[in-house]
């Protein structure tokens, strides 16, 4: 089952990924991609971190895509996190 669009939760310096949930059900689930995986899916290297949001925004669809089709091949564990990385993008 795709997973629906929530909120934003903003750019996490400490992890270097960008942080958002997306609604499974009733269920909030915790998501994130890496800075890397980001400027992969923009064609570029090196954004600010006071630009990720704009960055995010103008990507959303697609990584909420690849966010919804690694939740849906994950196991099912309450707090599963989807992390999106690098080697996520060739999907």
């Amino acid at each position: 089952m795709p997973l629906l669009r929530d909120k934003i939760i903003g750019h996490d310096l400490e992890r270097l990924a960008f942080r958002f949930t997306m609604m499974s059900d009733s269920e909030a689930v915790q998501c994130q991609i890496s800075d890397a995986a980001m400027d992969a899916l923009a064609g570029m290297q090196g954004t600010e971190s006071s630009a990720r949001q704009a960055q995010f925004l103008s990507l959303r669809e697609t990584i909420e895509r690849i966010a919804s089709d690694i939740y849906d091949e994950a196991p099912r564990v309450h707090g599963y996190v989807v992390r999106i990385f690098m080697r996520h993008l060739g999907r």
